[in-house]
Parts: structure tokens; sequence; C-alpha cells
């Protein structure tokens, strides 16, 4: 049951309510303590999240949350750096809004997950298209593990500068269970200020990837120091339905 005298908001310079095509969706940013590697996912979802969420609302987690749950983590002091990742960082894209492969523990980890054959593949494919204005190889040869590898820096907080987070393991498996357990859609999102991407989701969500990622475009979590891992997703009232009413499409 919702709290009753809470006023639910959104995070700083975002925006509450979204259209999604003939939908309109209200996002509020739930604000936790800093959640560390090896806390409870779902005691944290019941605290933070249960007591405000309506039936037919939909909750966002953001991968890192779940990733620091689960101990998807790798720390500076257990990476062997390779002379292919000192070489390979060393030319790889400087992203401007924070560290990305150019950072070598990244790319030490990616060749972990990936294998150096794979991420030698994918630096030449990379800088083979490049000149054309082709972006993406190398994370579409490499795979989506190595481009959801955060941290390793103190963009946002020291917490993360000795150590990686790495991909969620079995994001699906982990919104269904978080159905399951508290009767709340789910989808896990690796999302950011120019690209959102969804990770998993439970099998009852009311819509498509697609539209699910149309509805937090705009990345209402924040990128920032916002600690607000969890967004409640609730559809507005549209004529002839109540608030919250799970309609597929």
């Amino acid at each position: 049951m919702a709290l009753q005298e809470e006023v639910l908001h959104a995070n700083p310079n975002k925006m509450i309510r979204i259209n999604v095509g003939n939908d309109e969706f209200s996002r509020y940013a739930i604000q936790t303590h800093f959640i560390t590697a090896g806390e409870d996912l779902f005691a944290n979802v019941e605290k933070y999240v249960i007591p405000r969420a309506q039936a037919g609302d939909i909750l966002s987690l953001g991968e890192k949350v779940v990733s620091l749950c689960q101990g998807d983590v790798i720390y500076k002091k257990d990476l062997h750096l390779t002379p292919l990742a000192r070489i390979l960082s060393h030319f790889a894209y400087k992203n401007p809004r924070g560290p990305a492969m150019d950072n070598v523990y990244k790319m030490q980890a990616a060749i972990n997950t990936a294998g150096s054959l794979r991420v030698l593949l994918g630096a030449i494919l990379s800088a083979l298209t490049k000149p054309f204005g082709v972006r993406g190889v190398f994370y579409n040869v490499v795979g989506h593990g190595a481009r959801n590898i955060d941290g390793f820096c103190v963009v946002g907080f020291d917490y993360y500068a000795d150590k990686g987070i790495l991909a969620p393991s079995h994001p699906d498996e982990t919104c269904t269970a978080l159905k399951d357990r508290f009767g709340i859609d789910c989808m896990i999102v690796d999302a950011n200020d120019i690209s959102v991407q969804i990770l998993g989701t439970n099998k009852e969500i009311p819509f498509s990837r697609e539209k699910l990622a149309k509805i937090i475009r705009d990345n209402p979590a924040g990128q920032g120091r916002q600690q607000t891992p969890f967004i409640l997703i609730r559809r507005e009232q549209i004529a002839g339905y109540p608030s919250g009413w799970p309609l597929l499409s």
C-alpha cells in the first residue's frame, strides 16, 4: 500500500511525466542510502519501493545496484594488467562523459570477460570502420558484457575507484523473482544521458522492451550523485481506464 502523505518527486532537472504514444507515465525517483556490494536487493526493494507502490506500477532498477547486490564486482587488486589491455586502452576512444575502454582496468575486465581474441578483433574492426562514421562496432563484436562494465574511476563516488561493476547476472530471472515476491513488474536497465538498454524484465510486464526504453529515454534516475537507483513508473489515467491499469501494447 502506498504511503498516504508522501509526495513522490522526480530528480532535479528531470520531468516527472512523459508521453509515449497515446500513454502518459509518471516516473518517480526513489532515493536510497548508498548501497554497497553484497547488500540484499530484495530487502532494499521492500524497504524503499514497496511502501510507495500501487497496483500496475513498474519498477525500473539501475543495473549497478543489481550488480552490487549480486556481487558482480571485480577489484583492481585482482586484475593482472596485460600488454594487450595497455595498448588497446591507449588507442581507445576518450569519452568526454567519463572513462570507458580508455581506462586500462575496464579494458582488462573486457578481455577477461570476452577473451583477448574477440576484444582484439573488435578493436581492429572498430578502427577500420570509424573513418566511415560507423560507431559501436567494438561492443557489437565483444558483446554487451563489455559495454556494461562500470566503475574503476571516481566519477560520482570514490567508492568505485578500486572496483569495477560488471553486468548483472541473470537479469530476467532477477526480475521474475522480484515479481514473484512483491507482485510488481520490473525491468533492469543500463541507462545514461546518451542511451538506454533494457537488460531484463519479468515476462508479465505489459509493454515491449522498445516502449519501456522510451518511457525512461531521458534517464530519470540521473547520472550523478542522486542515489536514486529505483524509479517507480506509473501509467496515468487514460479515457475509460483507471490510473495504473496495465494494458498490453
